[in-house]
């Protein structure tokens, strides 16, 4: 791929990365006033009416094939559910440190994913890529000083985060053949859908012990940033770069979300923001930038 065009595509990742980066820290202020299960429910209901809505004002919107029915149901149901799901109990029962650094798996778990199935032949220097994108996270979570835990319920937590991570990879991987046939916008929001029909009957009964009324407007805004932006967005975003750079190069780019994690919660929050984190960022561009080479 020629380099404009690449340039293009790594600057949307970017920007997906930002957006999945500030979350965590816009999550935190709804969360005060919302439970993790009742929060990630009506996010995900926002994110389902735009995601319709976008790909209405797209009309790319077609019947599936045949062979294609079962393939997202799969992705929807095996895929971006069990992520939803899994990680929203893992955010809720382990640490920030277990949480960042479980989900910084995902390029490997990608990586792993197509070398099994030999959808993408994975090079010697995208693992040294790997590799390196891995440490530079470690470096940035223990030099913000969260806690690692592998004690009572923060095991169980990690466990779930851990499943989540691995969830996340295989939607990123087998949506791939998918994107050669429909669009970005359709492919996501049949996958939102999907995985918005399965978590609602779960998240039902505590979201009837909320009295709606007493949720404060910030907390509104919270949740309509992280349904809007982080879920829709980012996710038809993510799925048009993986078409057009493939998976394993793409997954790489969400370990970017760390950096702007901590950015944010210097700049907003006060949290602290050292030469560790600073070794850390280095580092996971510079594995972003041994992904690109040809050999």
């Amino acid at each position: 791929m020629r380099s404009g065009p690449l340039l293009f595509i790594e600057g949307i990742l970017l920007l997906v990365s930002f957006i999945w980066g500030i979350n965590p820290t816009i999550m935190k202020v709804g969360l005060l006033y919302l439970p993790p299960m009742p929060y990630n429910a009506v996010r995900m209901l926002i994110a389902l009416l735009f995601s319709w809505l976008i790909l209405w004002m797209s009309k790319t919107d077609k019947p599936f094939e045949r062979q294609d029915i079962k393939l997202i149901l799969l992705i929807g149901a095996a895929g971006f559910f069990v992520f939803q799901l899994t990680f929203t109990f893992g955010v809720q029962n382990t640490t920030a440190g277990n949480s960042s650094l479980l989900l910084a798996l995902v390029p490997a778990s990608v990586a792993i994913i197509n070398k099994l199935f030999k959808i993408e032949d994975i090079s010697t220097t995208m693992v040294l890529g790997i590799g390196m994108s891995l440490f530079g996270v470690i470096l940035i979570v223990v030099g913000s000083g969260k806690e690692f835990s592998t004690s009572g319920n923060h095991l169980l937590g990690a466990f779930m985060m851990l499943i989540a991570q691995f969830a996340y990879g295989y939607y990123s991987v087998f949506s791939k053949p998918l994107l050669n046939k429909y669009s970005t916008y359709q492919v996501t929001a049949y996958m939102v859908t999907i995985a918005t029909v399965l978590f609602i009957p779960v998240a039902i009964p505590s979201m009837m012990l909320i009295e709606w009324t007493d949720v404060p407007l910030t907390a509104w805004f919270s949740v309509l940033y992280s349904g809007v932006f982080a879920i829709c967005v980012g996710n038809f975003l993510w799925m048009w770069a993986i078409g057009k750079i493939g998976s394993t190069r793409t997954a790489l780019y969400n370990n970017l979300s760390p950096i702007f994690a901590v950015a944010t919660g210097y700049i907003f929050l006060g949290e602290s923001f050292g030469w560790l984190q600073f070794f850390g960022a280095v580092v996971i561009f510079g594995g972003m930038y041994l992904t690109r080479q040809k050999g």
